[in-house]
């Protein structure tokens, strides 16, 4: 069984296992992990069933009418953004654009621009010892991105990572909460605390645990556009998790992962390319990209509004699959709006039969 973020209370855990340490009372926490479409009193949907009616000869629904009706149309949806030399293109259509599954051209059902749909946000904060002079600069650039992103439909999460893996600050669309749990955060090398693995000297960073646990815990029930925005050297130490089963658990998410990549080089230095090889590929394979700063906090300012701006240039793209079964397969897609346009997109989805990765 995987660890999971639900947890009520700081648990001792085996250091070779990776949890959310929640600080959070149970009954908040339990509330905290609804989906989005759970966490409010929405009006029903028009295309929904009708509520019960108490009028006298009020037929009532049955159960089975019920199921008849959650008998739900099989939509995969693909949030994207396109760019050309100039920028980001604002002005697609449906008929600019087609997508194939598997190579197989698939019929476009909707096609709309999504601004204004509501936006889930993980932050997730490398603490380890490579951030040790730059932490500041995330502190401050991080708060003000979620103060100028966040409305009262929005809500994010906040995470750091280092040879444990923390939620700081749990769903809220205050960015003051968010800054008030960002500015607490702190450098933690385990110095004294032994070693992640168990062996040798203390050492770790669970960069690909902190992905897992975010994606699979925090985001995959809930609905609408998700992002992770993961500030790190690109360096992971000692996960259970690896780059693989990371990069799963964000796509059966449908969440969107942008890594910036900042550390102080001076002090630890970077884990090279390697590390930074692994963060574009994570992002590539979840419609993101990877934006290297160093230790600049100008870069760090200007990578956050570049991350501002493609969210509120992005489309969503949705089609029922030709193949309509729900076998948990994966199943590549293929994007694309005319000549010369960068398209920016997940490439490819989980086929699974609660169809959770497709919200």
């Amino acid at each position: 069984m995987r660890p999971s973020a639900s947890r009520p209370a700081v648990l001792p855990q085996p250091a070779s296992v990776p949890s959310l340490r929640v600080f959070a009372p149970a009954a908040l926490l339990a509330c905290a992990l609804l989906p989005l479409s759970m966490r409010a009193q929405d009006a029903p949907s028009p295309s929904g069933p009708p509520p019960p009616s108490s009028a006298a000869g009020a037929e009532p629904i049955q159960q089975d009418d019920i199921q008849t009706l959650k008998v739900g149309v099989n939509l995969v949806n693909v949030y994207f953004s396109a760019r050309d030399k100039n920028g980001y293109i604002t002005n697609l259509t449906k008929n600019d654009c087609s997508i194939s599954e598997n190579k197989i051209e698939q019929p476009i059902k909707n096609f709309t621009k999504e601004k204004n749909l509501p936006l889930t946000i993980g932050i997730l904060l490398d603490t380890s010892g490579s951030q040790t002079n730059v932490l500041p600069l995330e502190q401050e650039s991080g708060a003000r991105f979620l103060r100028e992103v966040l409305t009262p439909k929005d809500e994010a999460f906040l995470i750091s990572f280092d040879i444990n893996v923390d939620l700081l600050a749990d769903y809220t669309n205050s960015p003051r909460e968010i800054k008030r749990a960002i500015d607490k955060a702190s450098i933690n090398t385990g110095t004294g605390s032994g070693s992640v693995t168990g062996h040798g000297q203390p050492r770790g960073t669970l960069l690909f645990d902190a992905v897992y646990l975010a994606a699979h815990d925090k985001l995959r029930q809930e609905a609408g556009r998700k992002i992770l925005v993961m500030l790190t050297d690109g360096g992971d130490q000692g996960s259970q998790e690896t780059l693989k089963t990371s990069i799963e658990a964000a796509q059966k998410a449908n969440a969107i992962v942008y890594v910036i990549l900042i550390a102080d080089g001076g002090q630890f230095g970077t884990f090279g390319s390697s590390g930074a090889a692994d963060m574009r590929r994570m992002a590539s394979e979840t419609g993101g990209r990877v934006i290297d700063v160093g230790n600049s906090g100008r870069k760090l300012e200007e990578a956050f509004d570049q991350i501002q701006e493609e969210l509120r240039t992005q489309y969503l793209l949705s089609y029922t699959p030709l193949n309509p079964k729900t076998d948990g397969t994966y199943r590549k897609l293929e994007l694309a709006c005319g000549k010369g346009l960068n398209i920016q997109a997940r490439k490819g989805y989980y086929a699974l039969a609660l169809d959770s990765d497709k919200d």
